[in-house]
């Protein structure tokens, strides 16, 4: 293992300076314009993340090492006016040896729509918007973006409610989205998904609350969800033109912002008393948090910091992999090195993430150590990371990564 460690390092560290030069001609995407003013248009964009994963923590019949398709993405979104707005993102995640089918045709292998809605501009500062959205509630990290993480993936447990309540972190639903002055503000109400992660489990004996609550008491009972966050912007104002939240915009701007956000899933699970008769429990998820981006000097420094706290109450002694009742505390933070924005930079970071776990009356936590290589800021990256992670009283488990980042 320490030949594989040294040798990625080697690589993330060392590239030529030919593949350094910064592209300061993008703008976002491919764009199409329908009109000479480009008022009128259609943008697409594309992206993708390979990874490379090592670890010991594997049964003897399997690889330490394992290559793999992250996120292979394409999003496109069109104005023919101001008025409105429509937006699709499609894609596969996680593709591996183990997925993979003979013929492509298999379920993983599949394309599936990530986000598809339709936006009508209300007011000055006001929207609606409909169908399978990403306007989610909870935390700036349950609205990341997946082109320009600060760290290498997002903090897991953020996405709350994927595959509980929603579809891979996107319910179909309405929402409202907005700014007053510097608050920006987006709400929604959404239904639920009837087949959920927890699915293959039953409701025992005053055993655990089980995520059916749409399928088991019916649409009536549990079938919606309703999520918001709101976020004061004290310096920089960012964009709430897609729901997108910006990992780091190294050094680019100067932005601090304060947010909370909820998320509600009424009757969302269902419990058996002691007789075998089932009742309904509310999911409540809240938090609070905050973050902080922007250069430290005129050399290309910059600063990158995010902390949140997250309670999550998904019912009686709740836990299924990444989820459980009880409270979450994870940050941030990672230092871009001086240099040129048109030259390779370097960003070392450290996350750190623990909460609790009512169910098994103990706690996990998860360390991350790592450095992004940016060659042509986010849209060509490497980035290394090492991250450690323990539950209760199991044994820790390490994984190294290495991804490669494109996109255009």
């Amino acid at each position: 293992m320490k030949r594989i460690l040294l040798g990625m390092a080697l690589t993330l560290l060392f590239i030529p300076k030919s593949f350094s030069q910064g592209n300061t001609e993008y703008t976002g995407g491919y764009k199409i314009n329908f009109n000479e003013d480009g008022s009128k248009y259609l943008r697409i964009i594309a992206w993708g993340q390979f990874w490379a994963q090592y670890s010991d923590d594997v049964p003897d019949d399997a690889s330490n090492l394992n290559l793999s398709v992250r996120r292979a993405r394409v999003l496109t979104f069109t104005q023919l006016n101001k008025k409105f707005l429509i937006l699709t993102h499609f894609g596969l995640n996680s593709l591996n040896g183990s997925n993979l089918s003979p013929t492509g045709k298999g379920e993983s292998s599949q394309l599936f729509f990530h986000d598809f809605w339709g936006e009508w501009q209300i007011g000055k500062n006001i929207a609606a918007g409909s169908g399978l959205h990403y306007w989610n509630g909870i935390s700036r990290l349950n609205n990341s973006s997946t082109l320009n993480f600060m760290t290498l993936d997002n903090n897991r447990e953020s996405w709350a409610a994927l595959g509980l309540s929603d579809q891979f972190a996107r319910h179909l639903g309405v929402y409202l989205k907005g700014k007053v002055g510097r608050l920006q503000y987006r709400v929604s109400y959404n239904e639920a998904i009837t087949t959920t992660l927890d699915s293959g489990n039953d409701p025992t004996p005053n055993g655990r609350a089980v995520y059916r609550g749409r399928e088991l008491l019916g649409a009536g009972n549990a079938g919606k969800v309703v999520q918001g966050y709101f976020d004061y912007h004290f310096l920089d104002e960012e964009s709430n033109f897609l729901p997108y939240k910006v990992g780091t915009y190294l050094g680019s701007k100067k932005v601090f912002n304060i947010g909370a956000g909820f998320l509600n899933h009424r009757n969302g699970v269902v419990v058996m008393d002691g007789t075998g008769n089932l009742e309904g429990e509310d999911v409540n998820i809240f938090a609070v948090d905050a973050f902080y981006d922007a250069p430290l000097a005129d050399d290309g420094s910059a600063i990158t910091a995010y902390g949140v706290f997250q309670s999550n109450d998904y019912g009686r002694n709740f836990v299924l992999g990444p989820y459980g009742t009880g409270n979450m505390i994870y940050g941030h933070v990672g230092y871009l090195i001086p240099g040129a924005a048109d030259k390779s930079r370097v960003q070392p970071y450290l996350s750190y993430q623990t909460r609790t776990i009512d169910a098994i009356d103990d706690n996990a936590t998860r360390f991350g150590i790592g450095a992004n290589l940016f060659m042509t800021g986010h849209h060509s990256k490497l980035t290394l990371e090492y991250a450690n992670s323990k539950v209760g009283n199991g044994d820790s488990s390490g994984v190294l990564t290495l991804q490669a980042h494109i996109y255009l």
